[in-house]
């Protein structure tokens, strides 16, 4: 999540660097990932019920607001209670109720924290533009949508548990349970409760390695370092669990295209070098170094015939997909200890 701020002086609390804090009057959650808008307004919530704990809270949604509602609901109360109003996808507001939205921010309750949900874009950006001008804290949500940037993700959802974790491990687990940012906090969580010290790759592994991208990738890693036997034992698993055929040609196919590019690199690079000329992050840099000690340039061009034989057989060209895998994973292990 990342914040922004209005150009207009804000009341209430602040955080660093004079910005308003969680606690804030006004806040703008935008964006569209589900998981990092939810944290945005627990946090508003949470910060508001540390100052009173006895805050009421309103989630409300289009459907349920009408004209007069949100007036009913920021209208002073006897008792000066503290109160937060979340406005859940307030793009979707209709005209008068945006009409009474524009009219509160014109003159903010001294006890109301209002929070609007707005997933961007150009539907009811009048109301994103009302409330970035009224100076309201801003916290983008953006879809997570890179690779890098779910790594990302991962390697703070650790450091904000104060626990260290391998670029390995996190790469594991982002291999493992793919883009739901929910799954792969909740990974993160129970690993830092289930596991002490460092977080490795093995610990990944142990935990996750029956999901199918773990799978796919676990065959191709045990066929390119010439583990015949364990790469036919975890293709059998991943057939058996669902795996697509297609997914491990895919993973095979990554598996041989790294062992050439590191195979052919010049000599004597940094692996922080490496990584910027084959475009793979450093930790693979150090892994494929691993694995491709017994390869050739002939096992390279064989294996990766064997890989495109394999592809064509299980997108239709062949008749038994499963037995295509087998033989393309037995003849890129023999091609790794063709040198």
């Amino acid at each position: 999540m990342a914040e922004k701020t209005g150009t207009k002086a804000k009341r209430g609390a602040t955080g660093t660097g004079g910005r308003p804090g969680p606690d804030a009057p006004l806040t703008v959650v935008v964006g569209q990932e589900e998981l990092l808008l939810d944290r945005a307004v627990r946090e508003v919530i949470a910060a508001v019920r540390a100052a009173d704990p006895d805050t009421d809270v309103r989630e409300l949604g289009p459907g349920e607001l009408a004209p007069g509602t949100l007036a009913e609901l920021t209208s002073p109360s006897l008792f000066a209670e503290r109160k937060v109003v979340v406005v859940r996808q307030a793009q979707e507001l209709g005209a008068d109720v945006v009409k009474d939205v524009k009219s509160y921010l014109a003159s903010p309750a001294e006890e109301i924290t209002l929070v609007l949900v707005h997933a961007g874009g150009a539907r009811g950006k009048g109301l994103l533009d009302a409330a970035r001008k009224a100076g309201a804290r801003e916290v983008a949500c953006p879809k997570v949508t890179r690779p890098a940037d779910r790594l990302a993700f991962v390697r703070d959802e650790f450091r904000g548990a104060g626990r260290s974790a391998t670029p390995a491990a996190c790469q594991a687990l982002v291999d493992a349970l793919g883009s739901d940012l929910r799954e792969l906090a909740s990974a993160c969580a129970q690993l830092v409760a289930d596991v002490e010290g460092t977080i490795d790759e093995a610990v990944v592994a142990r935990y996750y390695t029956g999901r199918a991208e773990a799978s796919s990738f676990a065959v191709a890693d045990c066929a390119v370092e010439g583990r015949t036997a364990e790469a036919l034992e975890a293709l059998r698993w991943s057939l058996a669990t669902g795996v697509a055929p297609v997914l491990v040609t895919s993973a095979l196919a990554q598996g041989v295209r790294s062992v050439g590019k590191l195979a052919f690199a010049p000599s004597g690079m940094r692996s922080a070098d490496l990584a910027r000329e084959l475009g793979m992050p450093p930790w693979k840099i150090d892994r494929v170094r691993r694995q491709v000690r017994g390869w050739s340039a002939a096992g390279v061009s064989t294996a990766l015939r064997a890989v495109a034989e394999a592809d064509a057989a299980v997108k239709g060209g062949g008749e038994d997909p499963a037995y295509a895998l087998e033989r393309a994973v037995v003849a890129i292990a023999r091609a790794a200890r063709s040198r």
